[in-house]
This record gives structure tokens, sequence and C-alpha cells, in this order.
């Protein structure tokens, strides 16, 4: 499997095509898929094992516009991608499964996200080559940093086909809880949520 890092991405939304050029996978019968925002708890394909696993040199951030699922092009959601931070550790879900799973995945993560290759660290002391969906800074959906009460204020006015991005951000808090992960970024966007519902 061709090794993929993250670099520029292109400017337009559907990234489906690109996807399916950037990995070979013949001759391949698994492959390892990383999940660290709705793919933990939205698990709408196939898979053949599931386990916890972390990723290094990354850190999860609400900076991504959703167009096509949590929000509209005329008001997008924000949404999970990762962006480069040294020292920081990742913990999500990691997914084996087949190669042919990606055609769906592919127009899942289509607005903004291209696939990368990296190492998955797993809990029992293994580790494996694994796809993740990264959009990364300058694609055509990307939002960008913002604070957290911010965040939250554009969350708590966004919807789209998928539903709520207040849902998407609670849904993914509580799924990371369960994990066992401390993920500041996300909590705290979560709390100025709830905090905003408690004022309601």
């Amino acid at each position: 499997m061709k090794r993929t890092t993250p670099g520029s991405t292109p400017a337009n939304h559907d990234t489906t095509a690109l996807n399916r050029a950037r990995q070979d996978f013949s001759g391949v019968e698994s492959v390892w898929l990383f999940g660290y925002g709705s793919l933990i708890y939205k698990v709408d394909f196939p898979y053949i094992e599931r386990k916890p696993a972390t990723i290094r040199g990354w850190s999860r951030r609400l900076w991504q516009g959703s167009h096509d699922h949590r929000g509209t092009f005329e008001h997008p959601g924000r949404v999970a991608t990762l962006v480069p931070e040294q020292d920081a550790l990742c913990t999500g879900i990691a997914y084996r499964v087949t190669p042919a799973t990606f055609a769906h995945l592919d127009h899942r993560e289509k607005n903004g996200y291209l696939r990368f290759t990296m190492t998955l660290d797993f809990a029992d002391g293994q580790s494996a080559e694994g796809i993740v969906y990264i959009a990364c800074a300058g694609n055509a959906a990307w939002l960008g940093p913002a604070n957290e009460a911010e965040i939250a204020r554009h969350v708590a006015t966004a919807a789209g086909p998928s539903g709520s991005n207040r849902d998407y951000v609670l849904k993914l808090a509580r799924a990371l809880r369960e994990l066992g992960a401390d993920d500041r970024h996300v909590f705290a966007v979560e709390a100025e949520l709830r905090g905003m519902q408690g004022a309601a």
C-alpha cells in the first residue's frame, strides 16, 4: 500500500475521485481505518475487527466545515479534522475493513477530506499502517481555528441532512468519554453547548 502523508489540499469540495487514486489496494485483503470523529459512533459500514487505537503528532479540532452532513453550503456546520501538534496523542477507533469498503467511505468523507497513511498504535503494544481521512488547512470547506465559545455558537445554529451539528458534538464527546480519551477541545465545546441550553 503506497504511503501518503498530509500536504496541500485541492480547492474542489468533492474529493471522492482524488481519494480513489491515492492508494493502491491491489492484492490487499484488509486495511486498517482510523476513525476519530463520527466514524467512532456512526458505523454505517461493515468491518472485520474493531479496537481502540491512537495516532501520534495529531490533535482533533472542530475546524472543518460540513456542507453535506451537519450543515449546508449557506451555513456549514463544524466537524472534526486533525491538525499537526508535536507530542499530541489522538485516541479513536481502528476498524479492519476490506478495500471495497472505501467506495462508501470516500463518498461519506468527500467534503474536503483526503486519505492518508499513518501508523496506528494499539493498546496491546502492537502497531499497524492504516488509513486516516484528514481535511487539511486550506481545503474548500475549511473554516479554521476559533475559540470554543465561538465554535459552540456556530454549532448551535447549524444542521444538515445527517442532523444537527449540536448532536454531532454531543455524540462525539460521549463516545470519547467511553473510550477514556481526554479531549479538552471537544469537551470545552460540549460544555459551552450545554451551558447555552441551560441558559435558554
